[in-house]
């Protein structure tokens, strides 16, 4: 029986011989965030060592932040980081949940690797980079993506709540924001720590475990 099945008294019937069945789980994703790009190098980790399979999901920053009081340049960046979620959802519409992940990839290096400040060309280059149409870059700037934006956006933070931000995982009737983490685990230590999260985020009225950042990213 998998964890999920335990969980919730369910079973999956497999014919002898055949693969085991990976259980699904969601990551919510602001390409924007540089925590979560590190934390979905990790899960991307997770998914060589562990019975999992990740479904790629966008949340939105820009969403989570319209009504609060920011700085000037946090402002601007919220305002710049529309484009790009509007695009993955434009391309998943058109396309299906096969080009999300493609897109996130070629967004975040450009992004956080390649430092890329403007968000037109990194859409632009993203989406010839996955061999997507170059028509595509038009919804960045268009506002009827936003529905399907914000419910996506609502199904990951409904999981957990608005006093957190991106990522969201969700594993079963489990799920949690973050792990925020620098440099992302690799290998073993990378199994660990999803071990652990799933251990701490299980527990029953369990919130939260937090220490003071003391750096930044480390992208590599």
């Amino acid at each position: 029986m998998t964890p999920t099945a335990a969980r919730t008294g369910r079973t999956t019937t497999r014919r002898s011989g055949s693969t085991p069945a990976k259980a699904a789980v969601r990551m919510w994703f602001d390409p924007a965030c540089p925590w979560a790009w590190m934390t979905s190098r990790w899960l991307m980790e997770v998914e060589k060592l562990r019975d999992i399979e990740v479904e790629w999901r966008v949340m939105s920053l820009s969403v989570l932040n319209e009504k609060r009081d920011l700085d000037a340049g946090y402002r601007k960046l919220m305002d710049t980081s529309w484009g790009p979620v509007r695009v993955i959802i434009a391309a998943q519409e058109q396309y299906g949940d096969k080009v999300v992940k493609p897109l996130y990839d070629a967004m975040g290096t450009r992004i956080h690797l390649g430092q890329m400040r403007d968000r037109d060309r990194v859409v632009a280059e993203s989406l010839e980079e996955v061999g997507l149409p170059a028509e595509l870059a038009k919804a960045a700037h268009q506002k009827k993506y936003d529905r399907a934006l914000r419910r996506s956006h609502r199904e990951g933070i409904d999981l957990v709540g608005t006093d957190v931000g991106t990522p969201v995982i969700a594993w079963g009737d489990i799920a949690f924001f973050g792990p925020v983490v620098t440099p992302a685990p690799k290998g073993e230590a990378a199994a660990r720590l999803w071990d652990g999260c799933l251990l701490v985020a299980g527990t029953p009225g369990f919130y939260e475990i937090k220490r003071t950042r003391t750096q930044g990213p480390i992208f590599d």
